[in-house]
């Protein structure tokens, strides 16, 4: 796996998380309590779990553990906050800019409870913007497009996770998907979602 150089980081998030805040504006109130391709989590949970895990990667990167740092997701109890329109933005632009420190990337930080090298952290940060900007997307009828190399990320760190995620993982078994299937497809599909998942009615 090649890493950061000295002067920059590997990844750059901003496009991933630009894709979220840039649906925003089309996700009325009524939309809020329809369903996402996870399951029993509502359109306005995921959003609540997105600026949750936003703010906590940013401390990540800062290096300022602490509370965000230490709390272990949970997508299904997300309540979201009055403000949100203005306030996830905001988070996800200071989750990017945090990243974009080449520091955040090198040594040991802690997010959802867990240790781990600010490298994989970073790869794990970009990976949930990915997948949930997906969910997103399909959950709302938007359009959705991700950089080539942020899917390849997703699918380098899914599938260290084999075909039989521990029960504590985030992610399902891998949905079977033919080998020429769009690199979206593909990687959606390995973290236990079904890539041709609608909202009923």
């Amino acid at each position: 796996m090649d890493t950061q150089t000295n002067s920059a980081p590997r990844l750059d998030l901003e496009p991933a998380a630009r894709q979220i805040a840039g649906m925003l504006d089309a996700i009325d109130d009524a939309r809020l309590a329809g369903p996402t391709p996870c399951p029993d989590v509502t359109v306005g949970a995921l959003l609540a779990h997105v600026e949750g895990l936003a703010v906590a990667f940013r401390d990540a990167a800062r290096k300022e553990l602490g509370a965000t740092t230490d709390t272990a997701p949970s997508v299904e109890s997300g309540l979201l906050a009055d403000g949100w329109r203005s306030t996830l933005p905001v988070a996800l632009d200071e989750m990017v800019a945090a990243w974009r420190s080449p520091d955040a990337w090198q040594g040991m930080t802690r997010a959802g409870s867990v240790d781990l090298p600010g490298e994989v952290a970073g790869m794990v940060a970009l990976n949930e913007l990915v997948l949930h900007g997906w969910d997103l997307a399909r959950s709302t009828g938007q359009p959705y497009r991700a950089e080539e190399a942020h899917l390849r990320t997703s699918m380098e760190l899914l599938a260290d996770l084999g075909d039989n995620p521990p029960p504590t993982s985030p992610f399902g078994p891998p949905v079977p998907v033919p080998d020429d299937a769009p690199l979206v497809d593909r990687a959606v599909a390995r973290s236990g979602r079904r890539p041709d998942w609608q909202p009923e009615g």
